[in-house]
């Protein structure tokens, strides 16, 4: 059965950091592309950024492009997003994903729980 843990979500000023995680358990993490995306109030799911089984190669959105930066331990079948210069439309739950870009979904039969991030001032 897969499990995941997702967390790090909170309440931050425009302008700060989050550190997401997500672990997971019950599933081939360490050989598997991963992703993180992220649901906005009254919107869809959306791609946020992708990682390779591996961690060496990594892509990203173009609205989070250069603030956001995703790694793995695949040791500790973690998942992390490290969230800088946040803004006020990063506001979502976000969720980790397998998968690429455009073919990302769910770890397992659904979604986790996801963790919500706020950015207000």
């Amino acid at each position: 059965e897969v499990q995941l843990v997702e967390s790090g979500g909170g309440v931050v000023q425009p302008g700060g950091s989050l550190r997401l995680s997500c672990e997971v358990s019950g599933f081939t993490f360490s050989t598997a592309m991963m992703s993180w995306v992220r649901q906005a109030p009254g919107k869809g799911r959306e791609w946020v950024s992708t990682i390779t089984s591996g961690g060496r190669s990594t892509s990203y959105a173009s609205f989070v492009q250069g603030r956001f930066t995703m790694s793995r331990d695949n040791a500790k079948n973690t998942l992390y997003l490290q969230m800088n210069s946040l803004r006020t439309e990063d506001t979502a739950t976000y969720y980790c994903a397998t998968g690429g870009s455009s073919s990302w979904r769910p770890v397992g039969e659904s979604w986790g729980q996801g963790t919500q991030v706020t950015v207000s001032s």
